[in-house]
């Protein structure tokens, strides 16, 4: 039976090209290979192509059936990604010139306490955008949360701590125990130093049309910050990650400086951006970084 395809007739009126035509958040199974194992993630995923005849539109369930039938399912190469890529162009019959793909979900990595043998899981958001014109790009976005405890919140704490021990103990001999004895008593806490979940937004975009590993890009900006946030805590982790956290006091600064040679030394990335978020338990507003290649 003959059905009208309107969507192939030129179109009289304004004749301009468009950027990208598709549609979003299309929900699609996918697989991605972590630690050797393949992992099925819930994903959503945006799919267009640019707009380059004079025809009133594009193919758009071609698309949806292209990527249903090519990624559905299916793990996360490289190379599926570039034939998927070919696919979506070759589906609009020389209306478009550039197709672009982008992949939302959550990765779940497993991450080992810090002392004891328990793990979990944090979930970390991804935002995979591979792009085909004159060449393929893939590009990563990808949340990282950690901790910050400010330097000068630590040193005022440090004062107000001496000050306390001078106060207490008079004689200019002070004996061991006692005061070990008095620091770990509730007396002994003085002041807290301010710390706060705070987040890196990073934006990647990789070289000679490279898939990255993203378990190992996330663990590498994690290690250069120094405080990832934990997911299993017993008393001895708790207590582990706040010796981390005094050995690590970042302001929104320090911690845009470690990322940033993290970044510089990383090999394979053509460009990057990123914010730095710090938010605050002191102040009502966040202190942030915006940093650039």
């Amino acid at each position: 039976m003959y059905l009208p395809d309107i969507t192939s007739h030129n179109n009289s009126h304004f004749q301009f090209p468009l950027k990208w035509v598709g549609m979003e958040k299309i929900a699609l199974p996918i697989k991605l290979e972590l630690a050797g194992l393949n992992v099925a993630l819930n994903a959503f995923a945006d799919v267009f192509v640019s707009l380059d005849s004079n025809a009133k539109g594009i193919h758009m369930s071609r698309l949806y059936l292209m990527l249903n039938q090519m990624l559905a399912q299916q793990t996360l190469t490289q190379h599926r990604l570039a034939e998927c890529m070919n696919h979506m162009l070759a589906s609009q019959q020389g209306l478009s010139q550039g197709a672009k793909l982008v992949l939302h979900f959550d990765l779940p990595l497993l991450k080992p306490a810090l002392l004891s043998d328990n793990a979990g899981y944090n979930a970390y958001p991804v935002v995979l955008t591979i792009t085909q014109q004159a060449h393929l790009t893939v590009k990563l976005n990808v949340t990282i949360a950690y901790s910050s405890t400010c330097p000068c919140s630590a040193a005022l704490s440090r004062q107000l701590l001496s000050e306390a021990v001078d106060t207490h103990f008079k004689e200019d001999s002070i004996d061991k125990h006692a005061l070990l004895g008095w620091l770990a008593s509730e007396e002994g806490s003085i002041a807290t130093p301010h710390s706060q979940r705070s987040y890196a937004y990073i934006d990647a975009t990789f070289e000679r049309e490279q898939l990255p590993d993203l378990s190992h890009f996330i663990q590498t900006c994690e290690h250069a910050i120094g405080t990832p946030v934990q997911t299993a805590v017993k008393r001895e982790d708790e207590q582990a990650f706040a010796a981390l956290n005094a050995e690590n006091l970042l302001f929104c600064e320090d911690a845009a400086r470690r990322l940033k040679a993290c970044l510089e030394a990383m090999n394979g990335l053509a460009d990057y951006q990123f914010k730095i978020e710090h938010q605050e338990s002191l102040h009502a507003h966040n202190a942030v970084v915006y940093e650039a290649k």
